[in-house]
């Protein structure tokens, strides 16, 4: 954990390579089955995967770079996904946010978007369902 980003180098049609950010997501969750497998395939499509085991370990960890997308539980001891996503919002720092939650109650999803969050996926979570929301999280941050 706290891992910084990687450079992976590609060869643009010359013999120099040029160095190349990864695209870095962080995985916020206490549950550890949940982010290891969440991390294992997203490092099989080739992203950088930062994980966290709560909001703040995440907000201690100070990165060299903010990640691309954060991946968040709505439901974590002493600090949820929202508030999370509340604290970035006030501190300035954008992040586009997917939030993962297994017990969806009314009104959730609105003031998850209202918090700043890109899309809500109820778990458990198709890899299908989450390579698209990140695929959308990536295309807002573009935008911003």
């Amino acid at each position: 954990m706290g891992e910084h980003a990687t450079w992976r180098h590609q060869g643009r049609g010359s013999n120099e390579e040029q160095p190349e950010l990864q695209t870095e997501i962080a995985i916020v969750d206490d549950d550890p089955m949940v982010r290891g497998s969440l991390a294992r395939l997203l490092k099989a499509f080739s992203y950088h995967v930062q994980t966290y085991e709560s909001a703040l370990e995440f907000l201690n960890s100070k990165p060299a770079r903010a990640p691309d997308c954060l991946i968040v539980d709505q439901h974590m001891e002493l600090m949820t996904g929202e508030e999370l996503l509340h604290h970035l919002a006030h501190s300035g720092t954008r992040i586009p946010a997917i939030v993962l939650t297994g017990q969806n109650e009314p009104g959730t999803q609105e003031r998850l978007q209202q918090a700043g969050a890109v899309k809500f996926l109820e778990k458990p979570v198709t890899p299908d369902q989450l390579l698209r929301a990140i695929e959308l999280a990536l295309s807002t941050r573009l935008l911003h």
